[in-house]
């Protein structure tokens, strides 16, 4: 077919470099909001929080195994350089993703142009503006879609210029491509399907040595799809739910609405969100079955007229959109489908079919309408172009972070109980529960069956103190979903703070054996080993946490902890320092690291540590205890009483305050006031030595040796080996 003539149209196909440079700058200038963007959902289980990027056989468990966040080992091969590379920036993951969607551009132009389709680059500069690809560039999770398709082209290219020119390297070189695109994403199994309708459209017929040609592209296709298929299914039974699980006729059903979906969006690409609304299959409804029987309708009438021209061309485009979309119609369970049966990174590839139609027709009748025609005809290629633009660029605002997406996925589908679940474990961090838990009430009014909502619902009734909520949801969403290791984590950290170590240590190792790369339940049973005074173990746990997840700062304070009880002073310092690198406002690494300095004997050092504690935390009672003993031993009383007083004023049951209050008083004489709180330190903790012993001398200063010799009785009961009291004790009874 000849390329339609339309004066600034072909002045740039003559052109190709000036286009390449005009597509990469719009593309920038369009995707301009995702330079300032974070990570969002998903970008953990492929990137941030991947064991694969920072374990030392990270490439093999990639390359090696189904359970590494999907298989997509090219791709994940990618994140583990750039992990390298610039860690965990995310300005670069975005610049690369945009890179490689302007780079596709180009590459689509250039297909475009060598199957002779009419206003190639309109159609090239449509495709890299238009807002439904979004969701695969801003979204760094998308890389799989950049990726393959920079692939999935090249392979088309390869593969045309091998049958015009017949030299087997571009063959070699086609297949590769081919591969690299499959690893990269497996939806793009359609390569060869892609490459027989291209075939078709260059010769105008099939023949044997066009599907032979492809046997070798359908051979690694069937391979990477049955890979795929165990790897979704594996993936789909694992929940332990079956929402997205359809009969024959449903996902006929769903498959005819999704193909009318997908072409409306691209059309009028209005309302686009993170989430649509997941529809409700009714097979027995003959209007459910309208839209598959006017899609295979529109297919015979294609394919009947198909020797005509404007036909033909209508053929072509719209093959491809559907064909490219095979993968994700809901023949195959996909594990998205349990939210919904769409979504817009699924026809980043498609949506070039229907685009480059639409473009052709309107070249098209522009060239027969004349020059007026033309004129027209470029104003409406400019306004297209500028308005998607727009859109793209206002959509992407919407991918800034996590809060924005589901904020925006709310507001247009309030029914979403995934993005109610989402929204409040972004809340939950922030301290902000009662916000975080009505987010999770509505997705479970939304959808009871929702095991990770009754989950974090259990995490905020655990923050909150009431364990027997917690436990009640963290049990119902193990009867949901059994292998749930999250759910095990919440429940053991239920039993650790009621002291019930022994059952906490089981779930956690229950949960790490589901997910032995879950690096807060590691860090957490390493929590319970050192309760239980098991040191090596513990800074096992703490360690392998480290490895998973070394942007983690709780098992670097922790490890910190263990290694001080091993008398490893430089290497626990060391850890403490990292842990405030990663995490600057951690209020309980000074507070420790002024209690090794206090018992240390520099309290100086000390002090500045509890004060740098409290101006985080200005209500960490801990911390006013212990900047507290410093002010008592350097002899500013009146100072050190303050602090006591405001710890107990945060924390009514502080023993050690109360004690430590006593000790002020007694200094300043005022021992009636002394004892009152030492007698009350013991009302809190009755096995306090320390309190024991403190009554016991002012017992003995009264004269009341047979009080004074009772409570030194008690501290030796409690702790035999305490000197002060059996010194005491056997002076006393010696003078007797």
């Amino acid at each position: 077919m000849a390329t339609a003539t339309l004066g600034t149209y072909d002045w740039f196909e003559q052109r190709p470099w000036l286009l390449a440079l005009v597509l990469v700058i719009v593309t920038f200038v369009a995707y301009q909001p995702t330079w300032h963007a974070g990570f969002i959902w998903d970008d953990d289980d492929h990137l941030t929080a991947n064991p694969a990027m920072t374990a030392p056989h990270g490439l093999k468990m990639i390359w090696s195994s189904l359970a590494v966040s999907r298989y997509y080992p090219l791709t994940l091969t990618t994140f583990w350089a750039q992990r390298r590379l610039w860690g965990l920036s995310p300005l670069p993951y975005h610049l690369v993703n945009i890179t490689l969607h302007a780079i596709n551009g180009i590459l689509v132009f250039l297909l475009l142009r060598r199957l002779h389709v009419p206003a190639a680059w309109l159609a090239a500069m449509l495709w890299v503006l238009h807002p439904v690809n979004v969701e695969s560039v801003a979204w760094i999770t998308e890389l799989k879609n950049t990726q393959s398709g920079f692939f999935f082209f090249l392979s088309v290219l390869c593969f045309l210029r091998f049958d015009a020119e017949k030299k087997q390297g571009w063959y070699v070189l086609a297949i590769t491509c081919g591969l690299a695109a499959m690893l990269s994403k497996p939806s793009t199994v359609v390569l060869p399907l892609v490459l027989l309708l291209c075939g078709w459209w260059e010769h105008g017929r099939w023949n044997r040595v066009d599907v032979a040609r492809t046997v070798p592209f359908f051979g690694v296709a069937a391979g990477m799809s049955v890979l795929t298929i165990l790897e979704q299914r594996g993936h789909v039974l694992r929940t332990g739910t079956a929402e997205w699980q359809l009969g024959t006729a449903e996902r006929l059903v769903v498959a005819g609405k999704a193909v009318w979906f997908y072409a409306v969006k691209v059309l009028w690409p209005v309302r686009l969100t993170f989430v649509y609304p997941r529809w409700t299959v009714n097979t027995s409804s003959f209007l459910s079955w309208v839209p598959a029987v006017v899609l295979v309708a529109v297919g015979v009438t294609l394919w009947y007229f198909r020797g005509r021209a404007g036909w033909r061309v209508a053929l072509f485009g719209s093959s491809f959109f559907v064909v490219a979309l095979l993968p994700v119609l809901g023949f195959v369970d996909v594990y998205y489908f349990r939210y919904s049966f769409v979504a817009d990174h699924f026809q980043y590839l498609a949506s070039i079919g229907l685009i480059a139609l639409v473009v052709a027709a309107g070249a098209t009748l522009s060239q027969h309408a004349g020059q007026t025609g033309g004129a027209l005809g470029a104003c409406a290629g400019a306004i297209a172009v500028l308005m998607l633009g727009w859109c793209t660029w206002e959509q992407a605002h919407v991918y800034q972070s996590s809060e924005t997406l589901w904020r925006d996925t709310l507001a247009k589908n309030p029914q979403c109980w995934m993005a109610h679940n989402n929204l409040g474990a972004i809340l939950l961090p922030l301290g902000k529960l009662p916000e975080a838990k009505e987010q999770y009430e509505q997705s479970l009014q939304i959808n009871p069956g929702n095991a990770e909502a009754h989950n974090n619902l259990g995490n905020v009734f655990l923050q909150e103190g009431e364990a027997s909520n917690a436990i009640a949801h963290y049990e119902q969403a193990l009867r949901i979903k059994p292998d749930y290791a999250e759910a095990d984590n919440g429940l053991g950290s239920v039993l650790y703070q009621a002291g019930k170590n022994e059952a906490a240590i089981l779930l956690y190792r229950k949960a790490l054996g589901i997910e032995p790369g879950y690096a807060e339940a590691r860090c957490n049973l390493g929590t319970a080993l050192l309760q239980e005074g098991e040191l090596e173990e513990a800074v096992v746990q703490f360690s392998q946490a480290i490895q998973i997840k070394p942007d983690y700062a709780v098992p670097h304070y922790s490890l910190g902890i263990a290694l001080i009880r091993q008398g490893k002073l430089p290497e626990a310092v060391g850890h403490w320092e990292q842990a405030l690198q990663i995490k600057p406002d951690y209020a309980e690494v000074h507070y420790s690291w002024g209690l090794v300095l206090e018992q240390a004997g520099r309290l100086p050092e000390a002090g500045e540590h509890y004060e740098q504690a409290l101006q985080i935390r200005p209500d960490y009672a801990d911390a006013h205890n212990g900047l507290g003993n410093v002010l008592l031993q350097a002899g500013k009383i009146s100072e050190a009483m303050g602090h006591y007083e405001q710890a107990l004023h945060i924390k009514p049951h502080y023993a050690e305050a109360h004690y430590n209050l006593g000790l002020a008083l007694a200094r300043l004489g005022k021992l009636p006031e002394a004892v009152g709180h030492w007698e009350q330190a013991l009302r809190i903790k009755p096995d306090y030595v320390e309190a024991h012993w403190a009554l016991g001398m002012t017992a003995e200063q009264a004269g009341n040796v047979q009080d004074a010799i009772g409570h030194y009785k008690d501290a030796l009961r409690i702790k035999p080996d305490f000197a002060p009291a059996k010194s005491a004790l056997v002076r006393l009874q010696g003078a007797q």
